[in-house]
């Protein structure tokens, strides 16, 4: 079976709070276990109200220990706001606690806007060093070195699976450089899909982690039972997307019947071609879009999304996406050593 994960952001819909959102994680993060998903991660995002997994570590580890058996990661953590050893300490933790299941992917955006960024404590210019970043925090979790005076504890010789996520050719450059798996953005920025995907592929040099190239692409899945009830699940995120562009970012709206009553056609053109890599309908629609997907890109691996107000909706949603998945068709063969 075509390898499939879920991305989750822990979002917030109107009229419900973080710890509505937070539980409506665990309670599908079992679910996905249940249904076979490969890995189940969260994100990091600060200061927006409509998305609760900010502690973004605390949150990978309420949802590994409420599960036995799937992979629990970050996709991903946004190396320039933290220091490498913090990093390593968190993820090294969990890794103790939750042996062979916990993964890092690594980004170098700030994941929030510059005046939490200096909140933050972080130098706005910190992005600028994620390269060196990523190998202090490599070393940092791999085997205690000679002289190495300091050490992460608990991660040293942890060895945490890293994966560089990103959405432009600079993450794609640099994944191939290290020889780590790469995870892009396509789920809302797929403007250089293909392009950083060709150039990961070109370049890759195998590295202890990862022998040959692994490419994993994040897309929006929203299935239902019918077409036009999954078109309307979809609203929620069109509205969301729509409201960016507004400067109005708030909690998951509910859906709407007609989403043209909605936005204008100026932003109508630049949510959907954010939202250009996302598949959205009844079950043979959505397996239909997919396997095109997979064929064109060659993915190894998709990382799904989905953005349902209702939670119940969202649930059935990847439980038709478990059933699809059986018969999705593998453009290439699942790389070693990725777990």
């Amino acid at each position: 079976m075509f390898p499939i994960s879920i991305l989750d952001l822990a979002h917030v819909p109107e009229g419900f709070t973080t710890g509505d959102a937070l539980r409506n994680t665990l309670d599908l993060a079992r679910h996905a276990e249940r249904l076979g998903y490969l890995r189940y991660w969260l994100a990091e995002h600060h200061n927006m109200i409509g998305i609760a997994s900010a502690a973004t570590s605390v949150v990978i580890g309420q949802v590994a220990a409420g599960t036995s058996a799937i992979r629990v990661g970050a996709g991903g953590i946004m190396l320039p706001n933290h220091s490498p050893l913090v990093i390593a300490e968190q993820f090294g933790t969990l890794a103790t606690l939750f042996p062979g299941r916990i993964d890092l992917g690594l980004g170098r955006a700030p994941g929030t806007d510059q005046r939490t960024l200096r909140a933050l404590r972080r130098d706005p210019n910190s992005a600028d060093t994620f390269p060196q970043d990523v190998l202090e925090l490599q070393a940092l979790l791999g085997p205690l070195q000679p002289g190495q005076v300091v050490q992460a504890v608990p991660g040293t010789d942890t060895n945490v699976p890293l994966w560089i996520l990103g959405s432009s050719l600079f993450g794609a450059q640099l994944a191939a450089l290290l020889g780590l798996p790469y995870g892009f953005a396509s789920h809302f920025a797929p403007d250089a899909l293909m392009q950083a995907i060709a150039m990961y592929r070109s370049r890759f040099e195998p590295s202890a982690q990862l022998a040959k190239p692994y490419v994993m692409t994040g897309v929006n899945v929203i299935t239902a039972d019918t077409d036009a009830e999954a078109r309307r699940l979809f609203t929620s995120v069109q509205q969301t997307f729509t409201n960016m562009f507004r400067g109005t970012r708030g909690k998951l709206p509910p859906p709407i019947d007609d989403i043209e009553t909605y936005w204008s056609p100026m932003e109508k053109v630049q949510a959907s071609s954010m939202l250009a890599c996302s598949f959205v309908g009844g079950p043979e629609t959505v397996k239909r879009d997919l396997q095109a997907f997979i064929d064109r890109t060659k993915a190894d691996e998709l990382m799904v999304a989905a953005a349902i107000y209702d939670h119940g909706a969202r649930v059935h949603s990847y439980e038709i996406l478990a059933e699809i998945r059986k018969e999705l068709r593998p453009a290439a063969a699942f790389a070693e050593g990725i777990g």
